[in-house]
């Protein structure tokens, strides 16, 4: 494996250490893409459109003072690494506070519990870590080889950064403040995988060899610098095990709750429109006419079931849908299940 030359490490700094002036052309470009970004990751979430949002996530230069933070720390480079911190931390309270304004201008009535854009990313598992550790591989190494350079939009749209912090931004307007804090949680483990991937192949390629070189400052780099790297992605691991444990038991739950459900619904030809489970909760969701399926009835065949221990939400819609044309006086009765 060849180490990068001084050319490289010159295109490096240059692309990740963005300029403290706020009229430079660096810190311009940084706030002006991340305020569009947020604008756009936003509304998408919003209007729960994924093409707007991979819009953003293409848009939104978080990336870039992330892996300077990676960069600073493998050069040793104290100053560089506090400015690459709280170009993050700014950047990202700046997306929190765009969303929240957002937010209050057009929060719908559900507090976006149907919104699938709000959902994917309010329950963060291991596995969005191991994808997260591969993602900031993949953009570590193609700051390093210039020849695949291409694949950095690709990287952006893999590692979802502003998203989940419009999404955090959004339900704190609604008051969904666990929620918001897991979609957070999302963001710091995204950051924390490209941190710790990035130091290890910008260490790997010889960056520190090739900065001497090139008359940069390097700094003596420890170990414990590694071990801190380390600490902070096992840290966030372990939420994440919680979360991926928690999934994995609502998934169980749901499965054993939905045949209960079913039979329970079918004594009065009501239909089960959803069976999930959320935190252990059962959410049931039901469809039919009046009379209405007694809901102990459903409580006690849970029970009855093993299931005594998870608390039950239940959504019954019930009655007619009346439809009258325009230009007409009268009207048609429809039932629930053709609204």
């Amino acid at each position: 494996m060849a180490a990068v030359d001084v050319i490289a490490v010159h295109r490096m700094t240059e692309t990740l250490f963005i300029d403290r002036r706020l009229r430079s052309p660096s810190s311009t470009r940084f706030w002006g893409l991340l305020v569009l970004a947020s604008v756009i990751a936003s509304a998408g979430v919003v209007g729960d459109s994924t093409a707007t949002v991979i819009g953003a996530m293409i848009v939104a230069p978080l990336m870039t003072p992330i892996l300077g933070c990676a960069l600073a720390l493998v050069l040793a480079d104290r100053w560089q690494v506090v400015r690459c911190v709280l170009l993050v931390i700014g950047g990202a309270l700046a997306v929190v506070v765009i969303g929240m304004l957002l937010g209050w201008v057009v929060s719908p009535p559900d507090g976006f519990s149907s919104n699938s854009q709000v959902s994917s990313r309010i329950s963060p598992r291991l596995i969005d870590l191991l994808a997260a550790l591969a993602t900031g591989t993949v953009g570590a190494f193609a700051l390093v080889r210039a020849d695949i350079s291409d694949t950095l939009p690709g990287v952006a749209i893999a590692i979802s950064l502003v998203p989940p912090l419009a999404v955090t931004g959004l339900l704190i307007t609604v008051g969904r403040y666990h929620d918001a804090a897991e979609a957070a949680l999302l963001f710091g483990t995204n950051v924390a995988a490209i941190v710790a991937t990035g130091t290890l192949v910008f260490l790997i390629y010889g960056v520190r060899g090739a900065a001497r070189e090139s008359g940069l400052r390097v700094g003596r780099f420890r170990g414990r610098t590694l071990v801190a790297v380390a600490s902070v992605v096992l840290l966030v691991a372990v939420p994440l095990t919680h979360g991926t444990v928690s999934v994995a038991r609502d998934r169980t739950l749901a499965a054993d709750a939905r045949p209960v459900a079913e039979k329970w619904a079918t004594t009065r030809d009501w239909q089960i429109a959803s069976v999930e489970a959320r935190n252990g909760t059962v959410v049931v969701s039901v469809l039919g006419l009046p009379p209405q399926p007694a809901p102990n009835a459903l409580r006690t065949a849970l029970d009855r079931e093993g299931l005594a221990d998870a608390d039950l939400e239940l959504r019954l819609v019930g009655g007619r849908t009346h439809w009258c044309p325009a230009e007409t006086d009268g009207c048609t009765v429809r039932n629930a299940e053709h609204s």
